[in-house]
């Protein structure tokens, strides 16, 4: 799909069929990982594509909607506070390196035909212990992943002036 039409066509979607996702789907949305960008290149962080359908209802039970449990494979972006570059006054930008990562894998979902739709609503502390995760590792972010049961309606957007503004 080309670039502009993943960005105008990707939804975040909350119905999932239970159709297996190519492992060729899987490694090019690897790629787009591999190659997001992060503050000094740092790269601190660590994803992972869970299949297993016990593993899948355990993470599940982290998060209130039962919409989740639908899909095929659920996404986990961890990140690393201490390996993280840091802002001046000390602060760790962690969650803005899972962001910039996180929208190049939904985006690289939406080109392979997948659905996916960020959720930051769960129990972390839960989450963690679930998957056995340990400081300075934490899970900041998850998604469902596989392909939509339905095409979710466009949404209304404000318009590019309230938004984005080219000042000479």
């Amino acid at each position: 799909m080309e670039f502009y039409e993943v960005i105008k066509t990707r939804r975040s979607v909350r119905a999932y069929t239970d159709r297996a996702i190519p492992e060729g789907a899987l490694e090019r949305i690897g790629e787009s990982v591999r190659l997001a960008p992060s503050a000094c290149n740092i790269q601190p962080w660590s994803f992972r594509i869970v299949l297993n359908a016990e593993l899948r209802q355990k993470i599940a039970s982290c998060y209130s909607r039962d919409w989740l449990k639908q899909a095929p494979a659920i996404v986990l972006a961890l990140g690393n506070s201490e390996e993280c570059w840091k802002r001046l006054d000390g602060k760790p930008i962690i969650d803005m390196d899972i962001g910039i990562v996180m929208e190049h894998l939904v985006l690289a979902a939406a080109a392979e035909g997948l659905g996916t739709c960020w959720v930051c609503a769960y129990d972390v502390e839960r989450m963690n212990k679930v998957m056995n995760i340990v400081s300075p590792w934490s899970i900041l972010a998850i998604s469902p992943l596989g392909y939509p049961a339905e095409t979710p309606a466009p949404i209304k957007r404000k318009e590019i002036s309230a938004l984005f503004q080219v000042l000479p």
